[in-house]
């Protein structure tokens, strides 16, 4: 798999072609993410922000949406329409988020663009990362963004290594993926569409489209699986 936007993301559910022009690879969006927010986002608030939740200035939300008590979103930040920022929730801006989206309870967000009808259910970490169209994080699932040491992020296939130039680079995940309780993406993942990463794995890598993988270095195929089944 080459991990292009174009292969983890289906153009119809691209937020606004405008930020993803002359972009090839997902983590090319990233350094002009906030520059470009800050260039669209009006302050506009629709929906319903309840008492005790905290929205910056610099923050627009589409109808529809709920802002629920303590959440605390900071801006350049674009919430989309029908979407519910529950209780605790922390966006620390330059954060673009799609509609019909659920950023759950105890969830940090920064420095990322979650596509229309993904859930990052609770007790998560989003940072410098993308999230495809109905991507799924499960409770205490986390993406790291720094290596340790401090270096590069180099995202690694089987045959080729791709420098990003970028020293936080959580992970991109393509359309309809799921991510299982407790585990953590390292810096530099990619998972394909439609691929599960299973519950307290420690993923680092490319994951192909339509994958499962059962632990770090098992990957099954899902199309290899059902034959299994048969």
């Amino acid at each position: 798999m080459t991990p292009t936007i174009s292969e983890l993301f289906d153009s119809k559910n691209i937020i606004d072609e405008i930020l993803f022009e002359n972009c090839e690879y997902p983590w090319e969006l990233l350094p002009k993410l906030g520059q470009y927010l800050n260039t669209i986002v009006r302050g506009k608030k629709q929906g319903e922000i309840f008492a005790g939740a905290f929205v910056d200035k610099n923050v627009d939300i589409g109808k529809g949406t709920v802002v629920e008590p303590g959440a605390v979103i900071f801006g350049p930040t674009v919430i989309g329409e029908n979407c519910t920022i529950r209780a605790s929730a922390y966006i620390r801006g330059d954060v673009l988020i799609g509609n019909n989206v659920l950023i759950g309870h105890c969830t940090e967000v920064k420095n990322a663009i979650i596509f229309d009808n993904a859930q990052v259910s609770h007790f998560n970490y989003i940072g410098d990362s993308i999230l495809g169209f109905k991507a799924h994080l499960a409770a205490g699932a986390k993406i790291a963004n720094t290596k340790l040491p401090a270096a590069e992020i180099v995202v690694r296939g089987d045959k080729k290594k791709y420098s990003t130039g970028l020293m936080k680079f959580g992970a991109a995940l393509g359309d309809g993926a799921e991510i299982g309780c407790n585990t953590v993406l390292n810096p530099g993942s990619i998972i394909g569409k439609g691929s599960i990463v299973y519950p307290l794995v420690s993923w680092r890598g490319i994951l192909a489209p339509n994958s499962t993988a059962k632990e770090a270095k098992v990957v099954v195929s899902h199309s290899a699986a059902k034959l299994t089944r048969e």
